[in-house]
């Protein structure tokens, strides 16, 4: 647990990383505007606008290349820790038949997982018969809609099919 909650921590880290320079750079131009829009009186909020933009592309244009590398070595990491160390580390990887013997949401679930599910040999038995399937489940067909040229539905088919083959 505490390799992946530094890994975590690296990550986070990584983000404020590569955020600060772009907002640091932000905020400079902004308040260079600001006072420069207090000196001459001049109240457009759009005018800072543009100069915030070209700044911060400017600095991503910069240093991208920096912050690409350093996403591509935090993501090996990540590739060689959840593929070489983990599965290596006893502590993190669950035994073969684990779930087996347990039944860890067994007391959030308020039922038994597998007690109305018939096994293989009840369903070889009851060949014919569908499960989980009462007389009351079955869908009941009905008549099939009038229409100004009614066409015969599956079922009203093979009822003229049982007349005529009689």
């Amino acid at each position: 647990m505490d390799l992946l909650l530094e890994f975590m921590g690296k990550g986070i880290i990584m983000m404020l990383s590569i955020a600060l320079p772009c907002v640091l750079t932000a905020a400079a131009i902004g308040l260079v505007v600001g006072i420069l829009q207090a000196v001459t009186q001049v109240q457009e909020q759009t005018i800072a606008a543009a100069p915030k933009i070209t700044a911060v592309f400017m600095v991503i244009l910069i240093l991208g290349s920096g912050f690409v590398k350093m996403l591509s070595n935090l993501f090996t990491e990540a590739i060689h820790l959840s593929f070489n160390v983990i599965p290596k580390n006893e502590r993190y990887v669950l035994d073969a038949n684990y779930y087996k013997y347990t039944r860890p949401f067994d007391k959030e679930m308020g039922m038994d997982r597998f007690d109305n599910v018939p096994n293989a040999e009840d369903l070889m038995n009851a060949a014919g018969n569908p499960p989980f399937l009462g007389n009351n489940e079955k869908l009941k067909y009905n008549a099939a809609p009038k229409m100004p040229v009614p066409r015969p539905n599956l079922i009203e088919n093979r009822k003229i099919n049982e007349h005529r083959g009689r």
